[in-house]
């Protein structure tokens, strides 16, 4: 586990440099981000009592690795050691969850962490992904796969607007998922793998 938190937290800090070179001196309200992705979450697993709404497992998995990449980048903030974090990182992750709180009192109890603290909760963070079903080695996968098409969007002309979001008749987060499901996310080089079906793919 440790050495696929390391791989996520690099990978969160390049993302980030590629957004801003100096981002972490830039005072994002990283917790503000997770927080309100927390409410996100809310509303697809349905909260509304007074309109019939079906949980969508799916895209609430999604949220949660969402709120990740806030967590990770608050968590980076805070910290001048990525070695240590990651080993906190990986403890609190580890541990047996045993909260007991529903999908939205788990997503309520980490909103309330972010706002109180400023930054963010890996053990309320595990607490959530226990209530979305979320295992780490999804949350691993789902996180590396979307970090990278986040990459090869911004490296393929995202930012002018030439990249091209839909070929073959799919959106590319379709595209990735078929690369995704044929790799083994535990084998050295995941993430560059994973770029590279990418571009093996691409019509561009």
């Amino acid at each position: 586990m440790l050495t696929a938190v390391l791989t996520m937290l690099d990978l969160q800090d390049k993302m980030n440099t590629k957004v801003h070179p100096n981002w972490r001196e830039q005072g994002y309200e990283w917790y503000r981000a997770a927080w309100i992705e927390c409410a996100e979450l809310m509303d697809h697993a349905g909260y509304k009592w007074w309109k019939h709404a079906e949980p969508d497992i799916e895209q609430i998995q999604l949220e949660v690795v969402d709120i990740w990449h806030f967590g990770m980048s608050a968590l980076l903030v805070g910290s001048d050691d990525t070695r240590a974090l990651a080993d906190e990182i990986a403890g609190d992750l580890s541990a047996a969850p045993n909260s007991g709180l529903s999908l939205l009192e788990a997503s309520e109890a980490l909103a309330s962490a972010c706002i109180t603290s400023g930054s963010f909760s890996t053990p309320a963070f595990l607490n959530l992904m226990q209530a979305s079903d979320l295992s780490f080695d999804q949350l691993y996968r789902m996180y590396v796969g979307k970090n990278v098409l986040n990459f090869f969007r911004q490296d393929h002309g995202y930012k002018d607007g030439s990249y091209v979001k839909v070929w073959d008749g799919r959106e590319d987060n379709e595209h990735l998922s078929d690369i995704l499901s044929q790799l083994d996310a535990g084998e050295a080089g995941f993430a560059e793998t994973v770029y590279k079906g990418l571009e093996a793919a691409y019509p561009g």
